[in-house]
């Protein structure tokens, strides 16, 4: 299998987060591809359970949720090792105000998107985002391959070294 397939065959997990289950289905019906997993969550907490449990590439995160806001769960997110570092795209019909859009940008946001959605512009910025996550699996993927090369040459190397004897009487060899 090349690489270039090995590539195309990441499926990639897109976390919504929406208490509006009609916004999870529009989200849905734009973000809908191959290649691509879309879970819902209709909160906070549940949204957080599927990072825990998923790897997710992507999460389209509500602001304005009762209970636990957007802010909250990427606050979270971002103190926990294996969410840290997933992108966050902050999508709310309400806080339009710069204040609230540089509380999303300090929780973590790589952007904030205001309802309603241009499906053109929002599909543009997840392939975007979803691009960069499969090149950063493809480095990680390399990387390991790489570790375990190295590990398998330096096994051979220590085999051949101990199984060069050194004839008797030579200088410095162990008698």
């Amino acid at each position: 299998m090349s690489e270039a397939q090995q590539s195309e065959e990441i499926v990639q997990n897109i976390l919504m987060v929406d208490d509006t289950p009609e916004n999870l289905y529009s989200l849905e019906a734009i973000l809908e591809a191959p290649g691509r997993n879309l879970i819902k969550a209709n909160s906070g907490p549940e949204a957080l359970k599927v990072l825990i449990k998923q790897d997710i590439s992507l999460v389209l995160l509500d602001v304005q949720m009762p209970g636990m806001d957007g802010f909250e769960v990427a606050e979270i997110m971002r103190s926990n090792p294996k969410t840290k570092n997933v992108p966050i795209v902050f999508v709310t019909a309400i806080n339009k105000d710069q204040k609230y859009v540089f509380k999303g940008y300090q929780a973590g946001a790589v952007d904030y998107l205001f309802k309603p959605l241009d499906p053109v512009i929002l599909a543009s910025k997840i392939d975007f985002f979803l691009s960069l996550d499969k090149q950063r699996r493809e480095l990680e993927r390399k990387i390991r391959q790489a570790q375990e090369h190295r590990a398998a040459y330096e096994r051979e190397k220590t085999v051949k070294v101990s199984a060069v004897q050194v004839p008797p009487g030579t200088p410095g060899a162990k008698q």
